[in-house]
């Protein structure tokens, strides 16, 4: 649309301009042919204003100030960092390897150790089994990855370790057990199955409402035989309330030391945990 008025305004200047050339004759080529640039552009920013907001808009600093938004993004890489990590390897963290390892695997054996089985196999109706304790200890696995996750690249690092503890935590189990190769494989092979399915399952129900948490919880928890709605809501109060307290939990002492010390599966407020309680200091610094 702005560009019909530009070429009606030329025409007329280089009209006018042949004209007055030809007449006077004093005029030469080159001088007439800037003369006419120069006239052809006042006019145009002057006759054509709708051309002026277009031009105004790219120098403005409306633009700029979405760039200076604070916003929660990934940790930038260099290019050869993001090559070697698609090839399997890991690039430079930020804390040293062996610490992050050492942190996995301490943090795992608080999803071990630190649980009683007993009062899950009974508020929960679970059979004493092998297959049981592991869909326990898979649901705190779970919640210690969704905590991790939130550290960046070494969070990451650190999930890795954490799975590779609990897989070779559970084929140690069932060599005790005495559970001969074919069928330790095969075992490992479901559980691998159930464990990813049971990941993907509770990570849509923390981010939505309860009725999904507790469909995610009866489908892998409760193996779809769970008939008592309180167990139902005891499960799904418990894991709210322990991503809750963890969340809370500072991320770099996770990363050096992973421990995690879980709320009791009975509490008489559960919904009075809003964070964990910080030291306080004097002026002195004690």
């Amino acid at each position: 649309m702005y560009r019909r008025p530009l070429q009606s305004a030329v025409r007329s200047i280089f009209n006018g301009s042949a004209s007055r050339a030809a007449a006077a004759g004093k005029v030469s080529n080159q001088e007439a042919c800037l003369a006419r640039a120069l006239v052809s552009c006042q006019l145009a920013r002057v006759s054509s204003p709708s051309v002026t907001p277009c031009r105004t808009l790219h120098i403005s600093t409306q633009l700029c100030s979405v760039k200076e938004t604070p916003q929660h993004s990934e940790e930038e890489v260099g290019a050869f960092t993001k090559l070697i990590e698609a090839m399997g390897f890991t690039g430079p963290l930020k804390y040293n390897k062996w610490k992050i390892k050492i942190a996995a695997l301490r943090m795992y054996t608080c999803c071990v150790e630190r649980i009683n089985y007993d009062d899950f196999f009974e508020k929960c109706s679970l059979p004493d089994t092998l297959n049981s304790w592991f869909l326990v200890a898979q649901l705190h696995v779970w919640m210690c990855l969704v905590r991790m996750r939130q550290e960046g690249r070494e969070g990451k690092y650190m999930c890795r370790y954490i799975v590779h503890s609990m897989w070779e935590d559970v084929e140690q189990r069932s060599k005790i057990m005495g559970i001969d190769a074919i069928q330790r494989k095969e075992g490992m092979k479901a559980m691998t199955e159930t464990f990813y399915a049971a990941i993907f399952g509770y990570d849509e129900g923390i981010l939505s409402d309860d009725c999904v948490l507790a469909a995610a919880l009866w489908r892998n928890l409760f193996n779809c035989t769970c008939e008592d709605p309180k167990q139902l809501e005891l499960m799904v109060e418990y894991v709210r309330k322990q991503m809750q307290y963890i969340d809370a939990l500072d991320g770099e002492d996770l990363m050096l030391t992973g421990e995690v010390k879980w709320r009791p599966l009975l509490e008489e407020n559960a919904q009075s945990i809003l964070k964990v309680a910080t030291p306080t200091y004097n002026d002195t610094g004690l």
